[in-house]
Protein backbone atom coordinates (compact mmCIF):
# COMPACT_ATOMS: atom_id res chain seq x y z
CA UNK A 1 0.00 0.00 0.00
CA UNK A 2 3.13 2.56 -0.16
CA UNK A 3 2.39 4.00 -3.72
CA UNK A 4 -1.94 4.95 -2.42
CA UNK A 5 -0.97 8.30 -1.33
CA UNK A 6 -4.69 8.85 -0.44
CA UNK A 7 -5.17 5.06 1.57
CA UNK A 8 -5.79 5.21 5.53
CA UNK A 9 -3.50 3.47 8.04
CA UNK A 10 -4.88 0.05 8.10
CA UNK A 11 -6.19 -0.51 11.44
CA UNK A 12 -8.16 -2.88 13.67
CA UNK A 13 -11.41 -2.12 12.26
CA UNK A 14 -14.84 -3.36 13.07
CA UNK A 15 -17.04 -4.82 10.35
CA UNK A 16 -21.02 -5.13 10.80
CA UNK A 17 -22.32 -8.16 8.36
CA UNK A 18 -25.70 -8.50 7.73
CA UNK A 19 -26.55 -12.14 6.76
CA UNK A 20 -23.12 -13.22 8.13
CA UNK A 21 -24.18 -17.01 9.28
CA UNK A 22 -23.71 -18.37 6.53
CA UNK A 23 -22.66 -18.23 2.74
CA UNK A 24 -21.54 -14.97 0.76
CA UNK A 25 -21.84 -13.17 4.55
CA UNK A 26 -20.11 -15.71 6.65
CA UNK A 27 -17.81 -15.87 3.58
CA UNK A 28 -16.69 -12.39 3.71
CA UNK A 29 -17.04 -12.31 7.33
CA UNK A 30 -14.23 -14.65 7.43
CA UNK A 31 -12.11 -13.22 5.00
CA UNK A 32 -12.89 -9.35 6.22
CA UNK A 33 -11.31 -11.12 10.08
CA UNK A 34 -8.36 -12.49 8.02
CA UNK A 35 -7.18 -8.82 7.59
CA UNK A 36 -7.30 -8.16 11.46
CA UNK A 37 -11.00 -6.74 11.61
CA UNK A 38 -13.33 -7.73 14.39
CA UNK A 39 -16.92 -8.52 13.40
CA UNK A 40 -20.68 -8.37 14.48
CA UNK A 41 -22.60 -10.58 12.84
CA UNK A 42 -26.19 -9.78 12.23
CA UNK A 43 -28.75 -12.74 11.37
CA UNK A 44 -31.54 -14.89 12.57
CA UNK A 45 -29.83 -17.92 12.16
CA UNK A 46 -28.49 -19.78 14.75
CA UNK A 47 -25.16 -20.27 12.51
CA UNK A 48 -24.23 -16.85 13.08
CA UNK A 49 -22.79 -18.37 16.17
CA UNK A 50 -20.84 -20.62 15.16
CA UNK A 51 -18.96 -18.12 12.80
CA UNK A 52 -18.40 -15.95 15.63
CA UNK A 53 -16.64 -18.80 17.27
CA UNK A 54 -14.43 -19.36 13.30
CA UNK A 55 -13.87 -15.47 13.77
CA UNK A 56 -12.13 -16.04 17.57
CA UNK A 57 -10.44 -19.00 16.29
CA UNK A 58 -8.20 -15.94 13.97
CA UNK A 59 -7.11 -13.87 17.00
CA UNK A 60 -10.62 -11.66 16.23
CA UNK A 61 -13.24 -10.61 18.24
CA UNK A 62 -16.56 -11.65 16.88
CA UNK A 63 -20.47 -11.15 18.61
CA UNK A 64 -23.47 -12.33 17.13
CA UNK A 65 -26.50 -9.76 17.31
CA UNK A 66 -29.48 -11.73 16.74
CA UNK A 67 -31.79 -8.83 14.38
CA UNK A 68 -34.43 -8.73 12.12
CA UNK A 69 -33.15 -6.56 9.19
CA UNK A 70 -36.70 -5.80 8.10
CA UNK A 71 -37.02 -3.59 11.57
CA UNK A 72 -35.59 -0.94 11.44
CA UNK A 73 -35.46 -0.31 15.13
CA UNK A 74 -33.37 -3.51 15.91
CA UNK A 75 -30.87 -2.64 12.99
CA UNK A 76 -30.08 0.85 14.77
CA UNK A 77 -30.12 -0.97 17.90
CA UNK A 78 -27.66 -3.80 16.30
CA UNK A 79 -24.77 -0.96 15.35
CA UNK A 80 -25.08 0.30 18.47
CA UNK A 81 -24.28 -2.42 19.97
CA UNK A 82 -21.34 -2.95 17.77
CA UNK A 83 -19.97 0.45 18.52
CA UNK A 84 -20.62 -0.46 22.02
CA UNK A 85 -19.05 -4.01 22.32
CA UNK A 86 -16.48 -3.43 20.05
CA UNK A 87 -15.82 0.36 20.31
CA UNK A 88 -16.20 1.64 16.68
CA UNK A 89 -18.04 0.81 13.31
CA UNK A 90 -15.75 0.87 10.02
CA UNK A 91 -17.67 -1.37 7.54
CA UNK A 92 -21.37 -3.03 6.42
CA UNK A 93 -21.57 -5.39 4.26
CA UNK A 94 -25.08 -6.30 3.51
CA UNK A 95 -25.70 -10.65 2.25
CA UNK A 96 -28.88 -10.60 4.22
CA UNK A 97 -31.20 -11.47 1.55
CA UNK A 98 -34.10 -14.19 0.40
CA UNK A 99 -34.95 -15.63 -3.59
CA UNK A 100 -38.50 -15.73 -2.66
CA UNK A 101 -40.90 -17.69 -4.49
CA UNK A 102 -39.92 -19.09 -8.05
CA UNK A 103 -43.12 -18.60 -9.84
CA UNK A 104 -44.51 -16.73 -12.85
CA UNK A 105 -45.75 -13.61 -12.33
CA UNK A 106 -49.74 -13.74 -11.74
CA UNK A 107 -48.73 -16.77 -9.02
CA UNK A 108 -46.60 -14.33 -7.36
CA UNK A 109 -48.66 -12.10 -4.33
CA UNK A 110 -48.71 -8.85 -3.08
CA UNK A 111 -47.62 -10.38 0.13
CA UNK A 112 -44.78 -12.48 -1.14
CA UNK A 113 -43.76 -9.27 -3.06
CA UNK A 114 -43.99 -7.12 -0.26
CA UNK A 115 -41.48 -9.93 1.98
CA UNK A 116 -39.02 -9.75 -0.28
CA UNK A 117 -39.01 -6.21 -0.56
CA UNK A 118 -38.67 -5.50 2.87
CA UNK A 119 -35.84 -8.24 3.57
CA UNK A 120 -33.73 -7.16 0.42
CA UNK A 121 -34.22 -3.54 0.11
CA UNK A 122 -35.75 -2.19 3.41
CA UNK A 123 -33.13 -4.48 5.13
CA UNK A 124 -30.11 -2.79 2.87
CA UNK A 125 -31.73 0.59 3.87
CA UNK A 126 -32.08 0.43 7.43
CA UNK A 127 -28.36 -1.04 7.60
CA UNK A 128 -26.88 2.01 5.62
CA UNK A 129 -29.01 4.40 8.04
CA UNK A 130 -27.46 3.20 10.98
CA UNK A 131 -23.97 2.24 10.27
CA UNK A 132 -22.91 5.44 7.88
CA UNK A 133 -23.46 8.21 10.65
CA UNK A 134 -20.95 6.28 12.55
CA UNK A 135 -18.34 6.46 9.38
CA UNK A 136 -19.13 9.99 8.98
CA UNK A 137 -18.51 11.06 12.92
CA UNK A 138 -14.73 9.61 12.04
CA UNK A 139 -13.99 10.15 8.39
CA UNK A 140 -13.78 6.50 6.90
CA UNK A 141 -16.22 4.01 6.15
CA UNK A 142 -17.04 1.35 3.27
CA UNK A 143 -20.18 -0.44 2.55
CA UNK A 144 -20.51 -3.06 0.65
CA UNK A 145 -23.73 -4.70 -0.98
CA UNK A 146 -24.93 -8.07 -2.84
CA UNK A 147 -26.69 -7.54 -6.03
CA UNK A 148 -27.70 -9.74 -8.93
CA UNK A 149 -27.92 -10.38 -12.34
CA UNK A 150 -31.82 -10.84 -11.79
CA UNK A 151 -32.02 -7.00 -11.47
CA UNK A 152 -32.20 -6.94 -15.31
CA UNK A 153 -35.60 -8.95 -15.34
CA UNK A 154 -36.16 -12.43 -14.09
CA UNK A 155 -39.51 -13.79 -15.48
CA UNK A 156 -40.11 -16.32 -12.70
CA UNK A 157 -38.74 -14.09 -10.12
CA UNK A 158 -40.28 -10.99 -10.18
CA UNK A 159 -39.70 -9.86 -6.84
CA UNK A 160 -36.04 -10.98 -6.56
CA UNK A 161 -35.11 -8.80 -9.66
CA UNK A 162 -37.02 -5.86 -8.65
CA UNK A 163 -35.58 -5.74 -5.33
CA UNK A 164 -32.11 -6.28 -6.49
CA UNK A 165 -33.02 -3.11 -9.16
CA UNK A 166 -33.36 -1.14 -6.74
CA UNK A 167 -30.60 -2.03 -4.74
CA UNK A 168 -28.63 -1.24 -7.57
CA UNK A 169 -30.04 2.32 -7.74
CA UNK A 170 -29.70 2.34 -4.11
CA UNK A 171 -25.84 2.08 -4.57
CA UNK A 172 -25.64 3.99 -7.01
CA UNK A 173 -26.62 6.88 -5.34
CA UNK A 174 -25.54 6.43 -2.04
CA UNK A 175 -21.77 6.11 -3.99
CA UNK A 176 -22.21 9.78 -4.74
CA UNK A 177 -23.20 10.89 -1.59
CA UNK A 178 -20.74 10.90 0.98
CA UNK A 179 -17.10 9.84 -1.19
CA UNK A 180 -15.27 13.33 -0.21
CA UNK A 181 -15.98 12.56 3.40
CA UNK A 182 -14.00 8.88 2.59
CA UNK A 183 -17.22 6.50 3.02
CA UNK A 184 -17.57 4.47 -0.41
CA UNK A 185 -20.61 2.91 -0.96
CA UNK A 186 -20.52 -0.14 -3.31
CA UNK A 187 -22.01 -3.53 -4.63
CA UNK A 188 -20.56 -6.65 -5.66
CA UNK A 189 -22.68 -8.78 -8.40
CA UNK A 190 -22.32 -12.64 -8.30
CA UNK A 191 -23.13 -15.00 -10.82
CA UNK A 192 -24.71 -18.00 -9.43
CA UNK A 193 -22.22 -18.99 -5.84
CA UNK A 194 -22.56 -22.01 -4.48
CA UNK A 195 -24.37 -21.39 -1.82
CA UNK A 196 -27.61 -22.63 0.18
CA UNK A 197 -30.04 -20.16 -2.22
CA UNK A 198 -28.39 -21.48 -5.16
CA UNK A 199 -27.52 -25.79 -5.15
CA UNK A 200 -30.77 -26.92 -3.74
CA UNK A 201 -32.57 -26.05 -7.03
CA UNK A 202 -30.17 -27.40 -9.70
CA UNK A 203 -28.99 -31.10 -10.16
CA UNK A 204 -25.42 -31.67 -9.18
CA UNK A 205 -25.11 -32.17 -12.96
CA UNK A 206 -26.26 -29.00 -13.56
CA UNK A 207 -24.11 -28.25 -11.03
CA UNK A 208 -20.92 -30.01 -12.72
CA UNK A 209 -21.79 -27.79 -15.66
CA UNK A 210 -23.45 -24.93 -15.77
CA UNK A 211 -22.91 -23.70 -19.12
CA UNK A 212 -21.67 -20.56 -18.43
CA UNK A 213 -18.10 -19.29 -19.89
CA UNK A 214 -15.87 -19.76 -16.88
CA UNK A 215 -17.55 -23.77 -16.53
CA UNK A 216 -18.87 -23.58 -13.08
CA UNK A 217 -20.31 -21.29 -10.35
CA UNK A 218 -18.00 -19.61 -7.97
CA UNK A 219 -17.18 -20.56 -3.98
CA UNK A 220 -18.42 -17.78 -1.54
CA UNK A 221 -14.93 -17.24 -0.92
CA UNK A 222 -14.14 -16.00 -4.24
CA UNK A 223 -16.95 -13.54 -3.76
CA UNK A 224 -15.69 -12.59 -0.18
CA UNK A 225 -12.17 -11.66 -1.81
CA UNK A 226 -13.50 -8.89 -4.08
CA UNK A 227 -15.77 -7.93 -1.20
CA UNK A 228 -13.00 -7.49 1.23
CA UNK A 229 -10.91 -5.27 -0.91
CA UNK A 230 -13.98 -3.11 -1.15
CA UNK A 231 -13.76 -2.52 2.17
CA UNK A 232 -10.23 -2.25 2.91
CA UNK A 233 -8.10 0.62 2.81
CA UNK A 234 -6.84 -0.19 -0.32
CA UNK A 235 -9.73 1.28 -2.04
CA UNK A 236 -9.03 4.27 -2.55
CA UNK A 237 -10.63 5.75 -5.44
CA UNK A 238 -13.94 2.96 -5.77
CA UNK A 239 -17.19 4.25 -5.35
CA UNK A 240 -20.85 3.90 -6.17
CA UNK A 241 -19.91 0.70 -8.53
CA UNK A 242 -21.24 -2.56 -8.70
CA UNK A 243 -18.26 -5.16 -9.40
CA UNK A 244 -19.16 -8.71 -11.53
CA UNK A 245 -17.77 -11.98 -10.30
CA UNK A 246 -19.35 -14.33 -12.54
CA UNK A 247 -16.58 -15.98 -14.30
CA UNK A 248 -18.25 -13.73 -17.39
CA UNK A 249 -18.27 -10.90 -19.06
CA UNK A 250 -20.49 -8.34 -17.82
Amino acid sequence: MSNLRFAAPKERRVALITGGARGIGRAAALRIAEEGRDIAIVDMLDEGAEVVKEVEALGQQAIFLPTDVTNEAAVKDAATQAVARLGRLDILVCCAGILGMEAPFLEQSAAQFEKVMRINVFGVYHAHQAAIPHMLAQGWGRCVTITSGARHGATNQVPYGVSKGAVYSFIGALGNAYPKQNVFVNGVEPGRALTDMVVPRFTPEFLANPGNPIGRYSDAEEVAEVIEFLTSERNTYTTGSVWSVKGATG
